[in-house]
């Protein structure tokens, strides 16, 4: 089994800020601008846990200072939240990939069983009036941004668009999926979707045992932020001066194991980003660059209970 750390929404060049962490500890993902995409930013809705309903395009317009407009592309993908718009039936949630990142995936063996965990960056947002009569967007004064884990997906099917022979029962078991992003764009051999399962590995009991392969965290806590609490003294890199569980680092300490190697999370092979275990964490500085780290769950063992707690926790 693959564990695939998979960097997901606005940052600071895609969409240009971080995504909301909303004053009741939600947060979301914002898709990025897309222009070639047929989903605008006015088309989505997202519902706060109090059943208040945002307009995303409200969102992305104040919190982007109007450097991006209601009527701009959005590229849904991930797609994980049902009720963001409108859906034909059969729909899954979905995630795309293609180019580097998917040649990346494809050479780490991702497949059919493996698990994609979400994380971006975000920040605390805030309503605010001014003197207006209707409340805007804002990030919290003197806020810091922050890495959080913000959802998941295990892969239940894969389908390789540019391979798939899309024949008549084919095309209407699919039909649902004419919206997304990854079937408007040009010919691409890597061009890749993942469907989330019908029901989740990580069901903790009978009756959980109906839980779906996929989901978003439900609030803002201690175990779904990476980044290191004092980072904001300690590294030049803020937000990717990671604090991981200490199961993470990919070098033996113990006696026993004195000579053991294991394979590192992807992208980070080089050893003076990892710093040795203390306390039950190990600090990592994070790649600036890939979206997709993929780690080899059949070297960390520990990896199942911790992604099953976190589901359980949090979802």
């Amino acid at each position: 089994m693959k564990l695939i750390l998979s960097r997901k929404g606005f940052d600071s060049s895609a969409g240009g800020c971080p995504n909301p962490i909303f004053p009741d500890g939600s947060m979301l993902a914002l898709p990025i601008p897309d222009s070639k995409s047929t989903v605008t930013y006015r088309d989505l809705q997202h519902q706060l846990p109090s059943g208040e309903v945002v307009e995303v395009s409200d969102l992305v317009s104040q919190l982007t200072k109007g450097k991006i407009k209601p009527a701009v592309g959005a590229h849904l993908d991930p797609d994980m939240i049902s009720s963001a718009y409108s859906r034909e039936p059969n729909w899954r949630p979905v995630l795309g990939q293609t180019g580097a990142a998917q040649g990346h995936l494809a050479k780490q063996g991702v497949d059919v069983g493996d698990v994609f965990l979400f994380f971006g960056l975000f920040r605390d947002v805030e309503p605010y009036k001014e003197g207006r009569k209707k409340a805007r967007w804002r990030f919290v004064p003197g806020s810091k941004p922050k890495h959080l884990l913000w959802g998941w997906l295990e892969i239940g099917e894969k389908l390789i668009i540019d391979q798939t022979n899309f024949s008549s029962s084919e095309s209407d078991r699919l039909m649902w999926l004419a919206y997304h992003p990854h079937m408007h764009g040009e010919p691409d051999a890597n061009n890749t979707l993942y469907l989330s399962s019908a029901m989740s590995m990580f069901a903790d009991s009978p009756l959980d045992a109906k839980r779906a392969g996929h989901g978003i965290f439900n609030r803002v806590c201690e175990e779904l932020i990476l980044t290191q609490p004092s980072s904001y003294k300690n590294s030049p890199n803020k937000p990717s001066f990671w604090r991981l569980p200490e199961w993470f680092y990919p070098y033996q300490t113990d006696a026993s194991h004195k000579n053991r190697e294991r394979e590192p999370l992807s992208y980070h092979h080089k050893s003076n980003r990892w710093f040795e275990p203390s306390n039950g964490y190990c600090q990592l500085q994070s790649a600036a660059r890939g979206q997709e780290f993929v780690l080899d769950v059949d070297q960390y063992p520990e990896a199942k209970t911790w992604l099953a707690g976190l589901i359980q926790r949090n979802s």
